[in-house]
């Protein structure tokens, strides 16, 4: 985790993010709604990604409104799928003082265990 706030200090917006070279095939990957599937933070914890390029919550348009809603609806639908029925957390990090390492959005799915409140 340290390392990735490492990163995060130094991470710049450009346009050639690993989600965005999967995204064009430079990168093979199996993609399921753009899904991305991590092991280690927590039992389950998976990635959503829209096509679209967009670097921060915090740049997005009144435009993308729909875009954001179907990625929470996608997110809450593979939750399901992965049988994350006791919940889960959906989190999107800004910036790198809260750990954005990564400038194109997407959304953290964690679950499968008990998480703590406040997470820091």
């Amino acid at each position: 985790m340290a390392d990735e706030i490492s990163k995060a200090q130094t991470a710049q917006p450009r346009g050639d993010t690993i989600f965005w070279k999967t995204i064009c095939k430079k990168i093979l990957a199996k993609i399921i709604f753009f899904l991305f599937r991590q092991l280690g933070l927590t039992p389950t914890h998976f990635l959503v990604i829209p096509k679209k390029a967009i670097t921060q919550i915090s740049v997005a348009e009144e435009d993308d409104e729909n875009l954001l809603g179907h990625f929470m609806i996608v997110g809450k639908k593979c939750a399901a799928d992965l049988r994350l029925k006791r919940g889960y957390q959906m989190v999107i990090n800004e910036g790198a003082e809260e750990g954005q390492s990564v400038y194109y959005i997407h959304l953290h799915i964690l679950g499968g265990c008990q998480m703590k409140w406040p997470p820091a």
